[in-house]
């Protein structure tokens, strides 16, 4: 339906009118951040464009900047980094394929904080191939009884609940016979088990399940059409990593790593050459090419769930990443191996950007970038078959009973 001029006034005041009201009648440097999240979800401020009664008001995404932009001047804290996947990822999800009960039980302290949320997709056997999943969960009346392993599962040891993606239907293709859950990390038969990086961070875990039973109100999307309800999930995912802006996405111009590596040859390079200036003017276009882009992408969307052209992003700011960094480390020289601990024990003082040393965190950092939230291999593929409609690869097990496949 295309949108007048007046309409999008009359939503742009009644958010604006909202937000006042929201700060008028619960000051954030008043009460906690739960107590406000939750009035802001209350008040339909916490996803705008998800239906109203779920945190929202039904209207066009991009007023959430201006929402936001007024609640943070107000001091209200931001979200913790902690909540990402439940905001990003979880939330429009279940949004669109959950339950009524799903969403009133789980969108609201998903909001506010007080139930953190994880990703339990990839396994040993699949990972760029999540269709390949082994994870089964086996219906015993209103339960399901789920066992397998997930792998590389980020702040698994942290969160309250998880996203399952399961094994449901062994006898149908790979992509028919699997059902998306909801699943409390702190029940029984659900075990977390760290892993440690090459940064000397464990921030991703191994989750082993053994007879977890996960109650049929827990399931997202019907019994069968997981694979659908994952590929809002992803979706999600890589637009959101994609517009971060470490490499430039975000929507502040020089912002992310290559702020960060400009600030190195200002003042700490050890070596200037016309080279590496090259070098660094490449990584400022590629930075301002991925930005520009993402705010296009912005301004096209009129729902909340993107398409395939977030993997552009996500490729993009994986390349970005490992090119402005190792750039970083190159200008450095010598000096890049200084203060790090090769105990891989990870610094208080490194980790985030603009911090001093966080160049040298971020050089190993990102070489999970390729990699997380869909490798840069297939993001390749979703681009040439998705986006260009280039023939897809061969898959001479797409049709074939799960149970059948080759593992």
């Amino acid at each position: 339906m295309h949108t007048t001029a007046s309409e999008v006034d009359a939503d742009t005041q009644r958010v604006i009118a909202l937000t006042e009201e929201l700060l008028a009648e619960c000051d954030p440097a008043k009460v906690d951040s739960f107590t406000f999240r939750g009035a802001q979800f209350d008040k339909g401020l916490a996803w705008i464009s998800f239906p109203a009664g779920y945190g929202g008001l039904g209207v066009r995404p991009g007023l959430q900047r201006e929402v936001d932009r007024r609640v943070r001047a107000a001091g209200a804290p931001g979200g913790e980094s902690k909540l990402f996947f439940g905001l990003f990822l979880v939330a429009p999800t279940i949004v669109t394929h959950g339950s009524e009960w799903a969403k009133q039980r789980f969108l609201r302290p998903m909001f506010t904080g007080e139930e953190v949320w994880c990703q339990l997709f990839s396994e040993p056997g699949a990972g760029s191939d999540l269709a390949s999943l082994a994870t089964r969960a086996e219906r015993d009346g209103e339960e399901w009884v789920v066992n397998g392993q997930k792998v590389w599962n980020t702040l698994a040891h942290l969160a309250d609940f998880g996203m399952l993606v399961t094994r449901t239907d062994p006898e149908t293709p790979k992509h028919k016979g699997m059902t998306y859950f909801a699943v409390d990390m702190h029940q029984p038969g659900v075990e977390v088990r760290p892993l440690r990086q090459i940064t000397g961070e464990a921030e991703f875990n191994e989750v082993y399940l053994t007879d977890a039973r996960i109650p049929d109100s827990y399931r997202i999307g019907a019994v069968g059409e997981g694979w659908g309800v994952s590929l809002t999930t992803l979706a999600n995912e890589r637009t959101s990593i994609g517009g971060g802006g470490g490499g430039g996405g975000g929507p502040k111009r020089g912002a992310g790593a290559i702020a960060e590596a400009v600030r190195i040859w200002n003042d700490e390079a050890t070596t200037q050459s016309p080279a590496r200036k090259d070098q660094l003017m490449k990584g400022w276009v590629d930075a301002e090419v991925l930005r520009l882009t993402n705010l296009r992408a912005v301004a096209a969307a009129r729902s909340g769930n993107p398409g395939p052209e977030g993997s552009i992003a996500k490729l993009a700011l994986a390349i970005n990443h490992q090119k402005i960094y190792e750039l970083c480390m190159n200008l450095l020289g010598a000096r890049a191996l200084d203060g790090f601990d090769f105990t891989f024990r990870r610094p208080t003082d490194v980790g985030l950007e603009g911090v001093p040393g966080a160049s040298r965190h971020m050089f190993l950092r990102a070489r999970a970038n390729s990699i997380e939230g869909g490798t840069s291999e297939i993001m390749r593929n979703i681009l040439g078959e998705r986006i260009l409609g280039l023939p897809g690869e061969p898959r001479v097990d797409k049709t074939l009973p799960w149970s059948q496949v080759p593992r």
